[in-house]
């Protein structure tokens, strides 16, 4: 006979538990980490957290995580600058449409007179000339 082993979801995780190593920090500088995760020791970082200390806390290099306080600074500048543009923008869209708006509402009256001005001779507009 041949025994069939079968695993058992979520063993990994109970096992995680019985050993009360919390859930997120189980794999510490491990494997890739989450854009998310990386914001957490860049916010801790530039919060005032000691450099060497965060990089012995989460086993990453001291390189890597002024890269990433790079990164989102640089991201952070970036976000700031589309933000003016963006509004910038936004106004431009705004005004245009007013003027489209304005412009139309011009042609429309111009036609309105002209009909009336066909339908009735006596009214056409004269010059005070």
């Amino acid at each position: 006979m041949s025994s069939n082993k079968q695993s058992v979801p979520g063993a990994s995780e109970g096992a995680r538990r019985a050993t009360s190593e919390a859930p997120g920090t189980g794999r510490r500088g491990k494997g890739r980490w989450s854009a998310k995760r990386k914001m957490a020791v860049v916010l801790e970082f530039l919060r005032g957290e000691d450099l060497e200390s965060l990089s012995r806390k989460y086993a990453v290099t001291a390189a890597t995580l002024s890269d990433w306080r790079d990164a989102f600074l640089a991201s952070g500048e970036a976000g700031l600058k589309i933000r003016e543009d963006d509004l910038v923008d936004e106004q431009g869209r705004r005004m245009k449409s007013v003027i489209a708006e304005l412009a139309m509402t011009v042609e429309l009256q111009r036609e309105r007179i002209q009909q009336l001005e066909n339908a009735n001779p006596s009214l056409k507009w004269r010059s005070k000339r």
